[in-house]
């Protein structure tokens, strides 16, 4: 498909892609099929290119053009690859840089050109949930976002994910490998960071993102493309907010609503408030906040907003081990459920009382101390450290999603700091770091693991050494040298030896990969029990009586 002595694709190749390019995107309703010829000087526009000429055929074809990229249009579409072959021809026009973020900028300028404009889109959402087929609502925006690829599927697919059967349930686990890992420490700085206005847009998550071209990182400033995105309007706590999905999901029809105004997260009634009216106008997602605390929030704290979508997580399936009542509000079920984070869950049919229930537990944990269990409300200087992680449903009688019951889980959160645990107490330990060091956030409360593109090689690195390790009968002592001694496994050095000492006789070529992923589970695990701030022990299970007494 290209000239054998240059990188830059033949007219015929050119000319085949645009055209399979722009029959998908009428196919799929993103263009109508009268607009092809349109669409494809379009896409050369993009490109700075003067031609070539499309087929005489396909220009008058009424009806599905094949080409090489696209010998039907189905599902198979492979949409990255035409995007880069016109990345390349933009980059020989010069109409975009010679570097990986400068071919995706182009790439998304040609995509947001060739679908609907961001009021069609609203005007077709809307016109879905007024008739009350808000299912169909989402089914449609969602496809919508894939097929323009800013739901970016192809990254995603490249991530690696499992399953891990622990004491708490069945925890999910993944590698991202599209994101790379944050200190905790970059994470509260970017939180307090304030609006200046010299930064356009203030961040990611604003609704000018909309239509954005991006910028590369010589500007100063990297900024992702996003002339793809679409927001549709929608109201939250009588303002007006946006509803997206999240381009590198992490779970099933991963969104995000967003605040028009650039402000800080916070967690209190009209919080609550919001995440009630998502779910009242899409009672089919679930959605959640982080928590509005460093260390204990997620790694965006400078803009409101929420996440949400339709999966179900571990801690949803998770056993209730106690209920309870608040006085005042006869008709809010209480409920401790047996999960690692401490996680208080109210139910009721009556909305109000609801809000009015999760404002005074909040209200009532974040001025909430117990030295005995390293529970800090706040310091001698007025720092605040408690603060709450809620998540909203609506369930049927038998707590599955969908039902006319609202369910609002509580994870009581501290982000208290030691000396012997400087980047917070609730937190994951030191001796975890190896593994995860990063905030454990909203989705990671659920129980799914997002863990850093860094351990696909290290952990296939300290597979190698196990296995190496059995095969020459090396003893725990020897392996852990080995481990100690290369820069790719010395940080899983104690962790992967104890694991060789306790599973040595499992250990084995075709063996090792599982234990490893398995291993990596049950770290995430302990990480979790680490960020519970009542432990499930006779000491945490008292203190966490003595806070649910005291409401």
């Amino acid at each position: 498909m290209t000239d054998m002595n240059t990188l830059t694709p033949t007219p015929e190749a050119c000319a085949q892609t645009i055209q399979s390019l722009v029959d998908y995107c009428a196919t799929r309703g993103l263009i109508g099929w009268a607009d092809r010829v349109w669409a494809y000087n379009t896409v050369l526009d993009c490109v700075a290119a003067p031609g070539p000429a499309p087929a005489t055929e396909w220009v008058l074809s009424d009806k599905p053009h094949t080409s090489v990229l696209n010998p039907s249009p189905t599902d198979d579409y492979d949409l990255e690859a035409a995007l880069a072959l016109i990345s390349e021809v933009a980059v020989a026009h010069g109409a975009a840089e010679d570097t990986a973020s400068g071919r995706d900028r182009i790439a998304m300028r040609v995509m947001g050109a060739l679908m609907p404009r961001p009021s069609e889109v609203a005007t077709e959402f809307r016109g879905r949930l007024d008739v009350g087929e808000r299912h169909a609502a989402t089914d449609w925006f969602y496809r919508m976002c894939c097929d323009c690829g800013y739901v970016r599927h192809a990254a995603i697919a490249r991530n690696i994910a499992w399953g891990v059967p622990t004491q708490w349930g069945d925890l999910e686990i993944t590698i991202n490998l599209s994101k790379p890992e944050k200190d905790p420490r970059e994470i509260a700085a970017a939180g307090a960071a304030k609006n200046t206005g010299e930064v356009y847009p203030a961040c990611q998550l604003c609704i000018e993102n909309e239509g954005y071209p991006g910028r590369s990182a010589a500007s100063g400033s990297a900024h992702p493309a996003r002339q793809n995105l679409r927001i549709v309007p929608i109201e939250l706590g009588g303002e007006r907010w946006g509803f997206q999905y999240s381009p590198y999901a992490y779970f099933n029809e991963h969104c995000i609503a967003m605040s028009t105004s650039h402000r800080p997260m916070h967690i209190d009634r009209a919080a609550v408030t919001c995440l009630l009216d998502f779910v009242d106008a899409l009672p089919h997602y679930f959605i959640g906040s982080n928590a509005d605390l460093p260390v204990v929030g997620g790694s965006i704290l400078s803009h409101d907003h929420f996440q949400g979508g339709a999966h179900e997580f571990p801690m949803m399936k998770a056993p209730v081990v106690g209920s309870f009542s608040i006085d005042g509000y006869p008709d809010v079920e209480g409920a401790v459920v047996r999960w690692p984070l401490s996680v208080l869950r109210l139910r009721s049919n009556d909305r109000t009382q609801l809000i009015d229930a999760a404002e005074h537990v909040i209200n009532a944990w974040r001025s909430w101390t117990d030295e005995s269990v390293g529970v800090i409300a706040r310091t001698d200087d007025g720092v605040p450290h408690n603060t709450v992680t809620p998540i909203a449903r609506r369930v049927d009688s038998a707590g599955h999603a969908g039902g006319d019951r609202y369910e609002l889980c509580l994870a009581l959160r501290c982000n208290i700091a030691t000396d012997e645990h400087p980047l917070g107490v609730f937190h994951p330990h030191a001796e975890y770091h190896h593994i995860k060091k990063e905030n454990i956030g909203l989705i990671e409360v659920m129980g799914l693991a997002i863990l850093p593109p860094r351990l696909k090689d290290e952990m296939a690195a300290v597979e190698c050494v196990l296995i190496q390790g059995a095969n020459e009968r090396l003893s725990s002592e020897q392996v852990l040298d080995r481990l100690s001694a290369a820069d790719a496994t010395a940080s899983h050095a104690a962790w992967a030896a104890e694991v060789y000492a306790t599973r040595h006789d499992e250990i084995g070529a075709d063996s090792t990969h599982d234990i490893v992923l398995e291993e990596v589970g049950i770290v995430f695990g302990h990480v979790l029990e680490n960020a519970g701030v009542f432990k499930w022990d006779g000491e945490g299970r008292a203190a966490q009586q003595r806070f649910i007494g005291s409401l």
